[in-house]
């Protein structure tokens, strides 16, 4: 795990809030959107994964179900 001293820390709190202090209302409104979108992106991804893992638990279920009919 990354451990920070306090000092580089603050150094870096520093150096991010130098640069939101430049961005502009647009700009920032960008950098929001486009975040917003990855993050968006990405949990799509992982439902998805999620929901065709859940579909081939129940497919094969359904499948040993039936062969157990027969």
């Amino acid at each position: 795990m990354l451990k920070l001293k306090f000092s580089e820390l603050t150094s870096i709190v520093g150096a991010l809030s130098s640069v939101g202090a430049s961005l502009t209302l647009e700009q920032a409104g960008i950098i929001v959107g486009i975040v917003t979108a990855v993050v968006t992106c990405a949990i799509n991804v992982l439902y998805m994964i999620r929901r065709d893992q859940r579909e081939e638990r129940m497919l094969a279920t359904q499948l040993k179900a039936g062969h157990e009919h027969h």
